[in-house]
């Protein structure tokens, strides 16, 4: 394992076909009344920002509450499973939203509104497609990761042309193999079809030194994605304005 910082290497992506699995990934049912204050998702938003919520977390805070039927947790990953992603930011009639996931139509409106919002706002910024093709890039998109006070551990994935198809916050807190488990960074990869994943976290302290439970999170993270035929291109540690690149030879 060697450690070294990348600015102008480019990211070369192996040969390999996608490899997914027929088995399905058994659904966690989380309510919002079993966690504890500080990770309830609008309490979590307040305290943290909603950049440090999941998809599911933020669903759950635009849906407010839930039904008799159902607590707003397990709606929202409802939601997001059976609708998909993509399939739901681009939906523009409630009606058929509600009928389809079997939701209050107020709640359906919502959720409408919300991506029409983004919708705009993105328009208004230019919507370019971004490209991440080496670990400058890399560093680019993801460096106000700096300013955390505690580490967050990213995931970029990419399709077969380098486009970031996905963002997602894997994890927040100590980063150690058993917080960064291989399967948290892959599925995500497989949901959205990513061939590749490039992988981040910030040190606080400023340090820019891997330190050893880094160097075997790397290593993990490597041989599950030669498994899966998804690679791992690189893992950057971020500090203030610097990073480097983490990568096995």
């Amino acid at each position: 394992m060697h450690m070294r910082t990348v600015s102008r290497g480019t990211y070369l992506l192996s040969d390999q076909d996608l490899i997914l699995t027929d088995q399905e990934v058994p659904s966690y049912i989380l309510k919002v009344r079993d966690l504890p204050i500080e990770e309830k998702p609008r309490e979590k938003l307040l305290a943290n920002g909603p950049e440090n919520l999941s998809v599911s977390e933020l669903m759950a805070v635009l849906l407010g509450v839930g039904t008799k039927k159902e607590e707003v947790m397990t709606m929202a990953q409802r939601i997001l499973k059976e609708y998909g992603e993509k399939a739901i930011v681009h939906q523009t009639d409630p009606s058929i939203l509600s009928e389809s996931l079997d939701i209050p139509i107020a709640k359906a409106c919502q959720i409408v509104a919300s991506f029409e919002l983004g919708r705009r706002f993105y328009a208004q910024d230019g919507g370019k497609a971004v490209f991440v093709r080496n670990a400058s890039q890399a560093f680019e998109y993801l460096k106000d990761m700096a300013g955390n006070k505690k580490e967050h551990f990213k995931g970029l994935y990419l399709n077969s042309r380098y486009k970031v198809v996905h963002e997602e916050l894997i994890s927040v807190g100590s980063l150690t193999a058993n917080i960064v488990h291989p399967r948290e960074v892959f599925q995500p990869a497989i949901e959205h079809g990513a061939v590749a994943v490039v992988v981040a976290h910030n040190h606080p302290s400023g340090n820019l030194e891997p330190t050893e439970a880094d160097l075997e999170v790397t290593s993990q993270l490597s041989a599950a994605g030669k498994i899966l035929g998804i690679e791992l291109l690189d893992h950057l540690v971020i500090a203030g304005e610097n990073f480097k690149s983490i990568k096995e030879v």
